[in-house]
């Protein structure tokens, strides 16, 4: 399975990280369509994808705009857009009103509560859930793929906007990967509470004690430090096996 980190920044891009966008080729799956959605067409194996959407928070939806060329183009040749009704309803009315972007994309709005079990292209399992602590709220995402005689099962669970508030701790356990965001450092432990996302320390210790592999962090600040931004000897401290991504890091697992 690989998986390619797009997009890690928050909020706006900088010089290094561009918003949110996550890339899975193989399944032709994409989470989130930031300002990193550019990258995407150089990136695609399949020709139909589906794309989730955690929210409809401007760094996360922005890039859709960037898919009526490919649309045009023919490289792309159709895009599921899956997300909460309500976020569905904000792309289709704000994002796509004709004063702001006047041309409506070919894209299948399918709504979240619609689905439970979303089979991917690849043999892959979505399922998802919502949270609730982020301003306007989030969904969580969760890919299991079975066994397949030559490699054991794999998961991988995806979630960002939010602060560790413990209500998903059973939907991420035991996942191989889990990719969580990580916007502030602990010493602006008070701004994750004041604006709905995480911090260093419960984020490890969620890693910790929901027995996962591999934590890889998002969404960090893009005001902060490029090398360092989160402080990552804390998190190793509780959680040995945790990296911050970069715009273009890959991983196959």
């Amino acid at each position: 399975m690989r998986v390619q980190f797009l997009g890690t920044g928050g909020y706006h891009p900088n010089e290094h990280r561009h918003t949110a966008c996550l890339h899975f080729p193989e399944s032709g799956a994409v989470i989130d369509a930031g300002t990193a959605a550019f990258r995407l067409p150089l990136h695609l194996e399949h020709r139909e994808i589906d794309l989730f959407l955690t929210h409809a928070h401007l760094d996360h939806i922005v890039g859709l705009t960037y898919l009526v060329v490919p649309l045009v183009q023919g490289s792309l040749r159709k895009v599921r857009l899956h997300g909460s009704r309500r976020t569905l309803i904000a792309v289709k009315e704000h994002l796509f009103a004709e004063p702001v972007f006047p041309v409506i994309p070919d894209f299948e709005f399918i709504a979240l509560e619609e689905q439970g079990v979303i089979a991917l292209q690849d043999g892959g399992v979505l399922t998802h859930r919502p949270l609730t602590s982020h301003p306007g709220g989030s969904t969580a995402f969760r890919i299991d793929w079975p066994a397949d005689g030559s490699d054991a099962e794999k998961s991988l669970a995806h979630v960002t906007d939010t602060a560790v508030d413990g209500t998903y701790l059973d939907f991420v356990r035991g996942v191989d990967v889990l990719i969580h965001e990580c916007y502030f450092p602990d010493d602006r432990a008070d701004w994750a509470a004041k604006t709905g996302h995480s911090h260093t320390t419960p984020v490890a210790q969620l890693a910790r004690e929901a027995h996962v592999g591999k934590l890889i962090l998002v969404h960090i600040d893009p005001e902060r430090d490029r090398i360092d931004p989160i402080g990552i000897e804390t998190a190793r401290a509780l959680h040995a096996d945790t990296v911050i991504a970069d715009d273009g890091y890959e991983l196959a697992f």
